[in-house]
C-alpha cells in the first residue's frame, strides 16, 4: 500500500485544531476552527474522491480520539465518508491507549515507523493519514510517506503547532496536481522525491 498524508494547514503553516474551537487547545491554542468557514461542495467532492482508494486509515492518538467521537454515530449509507471511515481497518499509533472501541482498530506502539513499513508491504491501494501531524512528522523523517495532499486555508492564525516545524527532516517534494476551490482553499498534491537538492543562482537575464 502507498502511504498518503492529507493535512489541512493555514497560510502560516499551522495544522492544529482545524475543525472546531475546542478540537485541540494544547499549548494554549485559541484559534481552532479556522478551516471550517472555507469548506465548500467542491472540496467535499475532492475529499470523497480521495477516500475512494482507501484500504486503511492511520491516526495519531489525538486525531483518532476526535474522529471516534463523531464518525461511529454517522450511519447514513449514502454519506460519502462515514462508511469508509467506519468500515475500513484503522491503525492508531499510541503508547498510552490500551483499548480502542471504534472497530476495526489495531493499536500500534513501540517502533511505529517499523510497523508502518510492514503495513505498507500488505496488498492494497492506499493507507491514509488524516491530520495526526506529530505522527506525520515522524513518518516523513523515516521516508515512509509517498504522497502529501495539502489543503491550505486562506487564513493566518499567528501561533499553533505546524506541520513542518523548525528542525524537521529536510524533504524534497514533486508537485503532481493543484487546484483551488470557490471557498478559497488551495489544494496541492505532492509526491515524495527523496532529499532536497541545492544549487547556487548564477544570475543573468
Amino acid at each position: 500500500m502507498r502511504l498518503i498524508l492529507t493535512e489541512f494547514v493555514t497560510l502560516d503553516g499551522v495544522s492544529q485544531g482545524p475543525g472546531s474551537p475546542d478540537e485541540d487547545t494544547s499549548g494554549g491554542f485559541t484559534q481552532g476552527g479556522w478551516f471550517v468557514p472555507h469548506m465548500d461542495e467542491e472540496f467535499l467532492e475532492v475529499a470523497a474522491n480521495w477516500l475512494s482508494d482507501v484500504d486503511g486509515f492511520l491516526f495519531g492518538r489525538r486525531t483518532y480520539e476526535e474522529f471516534s467521537l463523531h464518525w461511529p454515530k454517522a450511519t447514513d449509507p449514502d454519506d460519502p465518508f462515514a462508511p469508509k471511515l467506519n468500515g475500513r481497518p484503522k491503525y492508531v499509533a499510541s503508547n498510552t491507549l490500551s483499548s480502542a472501541e471504534w472497530t476495526p482498530t489495531t493499536i500500534l506502539s513501540g517502533d511505529v515507523p517499523a510497523q508502518v513499513a510492514e503495513l505498507k508491504r500488505l496488498p492494497g491501494r492506499e493507507l491514509q493519514i488524516h491530520g495526526s501531524a506529530r505522527l506525520a512528522q515522524s513518518l516523513l523523517a523515516a521516508g515512509l510517506i509517498d504522497e502529501i495532499r495539502l489543503v491550505v486555508a486562506p487564513v493566518v492564525v499567528g501561533h499553533g503547532r505546524r506541520l513542518f516545524p523548525d528542525g524537521g527532516a529536510p524533504s524534497a517534494l514533486r508537485l503532481v496536481n493543484h487546484r483551488t476551490t470557490p471557498g478559497g482553499l488551495a489544494i496541492y498534491v505532492y509526491e515524495a522525491a527523496g532529499r532536497p537538492t541545492y544549487s547556487t543562482y548564477q544570475g543573468g537575464a
